[in-house]
């Protein structure tokens, strides 16, 4: 690699012995740097950061997630198809399906395509589950990795090792100077957080991450000292004690309905409405302008329309004088303006369509277990 002066910075090699390994040589330090390795670590952290951090799941539940882990509804009503992720049961052997969003299925698409080898298939592989102490059978896991020509499974000290090399890596420290340190659990405790924060309910977070008990998802929605903590949950006390006791219990199938018909109801012309479950439309409505909008590839042609007639409403609101029409109309303008960015960014980044083979719930494996509760 040169300079546009010509000097030379970094000469790659290939030892002997190493074929199919680039390395990197610093002349002037003689450092040398696995550029493979380094490119497969890049990426491996980033999909955990990425999985844990738009799920919530737990580090045994990220590495049993598999190819038929992903599966597809298809809403009776509407016949639109609601791409799902599969939890199979572990801490409270509770099975759990989650709402894939559109950043989730793009990190997931990059998984599949990253593991798939020469014939286009997930290859089956055997892990050790360090709670029941035994191998499990053969699947398709999407953590795993090609080692010394075997594909092996991730472990948990894996994902471990790699969260603490990127925070090293970033210089990062806390208040008293020492190096951040997150485990896979902190990013549980940030997913439900974000959740409750964007309205959510407590109750519907709670099956969501699935918790026994709602207390345990109300003690996760934020991190405080001790004596925070103990003070806002007084609070709380203080707080239920004034409201009706059924506002805090497991949902009724009547409500999870309800909880499930808003996944219904998003839909829109132009996209989907990603606004929380029981938060209102703040802008009436209007959905161009709205950051919650998720647009539909499928729709840029009526976007485009609608930021042309937004173009011709404002040059005739401007010719006839109607200015108080103008600064309404260039709200929406840039609301549609950043809409059609976001879809040109998102086609940029995703490429040709890759078809990621998803199973049908016939085909879906799942684990299960015996043990019954206490």
């Amino acid at each position: 690699m040169f300079t546009a002066a010509g000097q030379q910075l970094v000469r790659a090699v290939v030892p002997h012995g190493t074929a199919g390994r680039v390395w990197a040589e610093d002349p002037d330090t003689g450092k040398r740097r696995d550029l493979g390795l380094e490119d497969e670590r890049a990426f491996w952290t980033w999909a955990v950061v990425e999985v844990l951090r738009a799920t919530g799941i737990r580090i045994e539940e990220l590495l049993e997630l598999s190819h038929h882990s992903l599966v597809q509804y298809r809403l009776p009503t509407t016949g639109d198809l609601v791409p799902l992720l599969q939890i199979v049961p572990s801490k409270t052997d509770t099975e759990r399906l989650l709402l894939v969003s559109p950043e989730l299925a793009d990190v997931l698409s990059a998984i599949i395509c990253r593991v798939r080898d020469s014939t286009d298939a997930v290859p089956l592989i055997r892990s050790w589950d360090r709670r029941e102490c035994e191998w499990q059978g053969p699947a398709p896991l999407l953590f795993q990795r090609r080692i010394s020509g075997e594909d092996r499974a991730f472990t948990d000290e894996t994902v471990r090792t790699m969260l603490d090399q990127a925070l090293i890596a970033t210089g990062l420290t806390d208040t008293a100077g020492d190096p951040l340190r997150y485990t896979p659990h902190d990013f549980r405790r940030l997913f439900i957080t974000d959740a409750i924060l964007n309205g959510l309910p407590p109750h519907i977070a709670q099956v969501i991450a699935g918790h026994q008990d709602i207390n345990v998802s109300l003690g996760y929605k934020a991190v405080y000292p001790e004596e925070a903590i103990q003070a806002h949950m007084a609070f709380l006390a203080r707080r239920r004690s004034l409201r009706p006791s059924e506002e805090y219990r497991v949902p009724t199938d009547e409500e999870w309905q309800e909880f499930l018909g808003h996944f219904e109801r998003r839909k829109v012309s132009i996209g989907a409405c990603g606004r929380a479950f029981g938060t209102p439309c703040v802008h009436e409505h209007a959905c161009v302008r709205c950051p919650m909008l998720w647009p539909d590839p499928a729709q840029r042609d009526r976007l485009v329309e609608i930021r042309d007639n937004l173009l011709a409403r404002i040059a005739e609101a401007e010719r006839e004088g109607w200015l108080g029409e103008v600064e309404g109309l260039q709200v929406s303008l840039a609301g549609a303006e950043e809409n059609l960015a976001q879809l040109d960014a998102q086609q940029r980044r995703q490429g040709p369509t890759v078809f990621l083979g998803f199973p049908t719930l016939d085909q879906i494996v799942a684990r299960t277990s015996d043990v019954s509760e206490p």
